[in-house]
């Protein structure tokens, strides 16, 4: 997912944090703002979902 996220986005992203850890907790952070949390929705994101929340987070700047 990280490549791909990059690929596409690299000259948007500042830095790009993916936070795995046990007790279910996935997030991914872009530029400091957390876009995906399954602890949120219960649920690992699909890539479509996470470029979808980037390219909100982009048109809001």
């Amino acid at each position: 997912m990280t490549d791909a996220m990059l690929q596409e986005f690299e000259p948007y992203i500042e830095s790009w944090t993916l936070i795995p850890s046990d007790g279910g907790r996935f997030e991914i952070e872009v530029n400091g703002k957390l876009i995906y949390s399954k602890l949120k929705t219960g649920r690992h994101a699909e890539i479509d979902e996470i470029r979808q929340a980037f390219r909100e987070m982009i048109n809001r700047r």
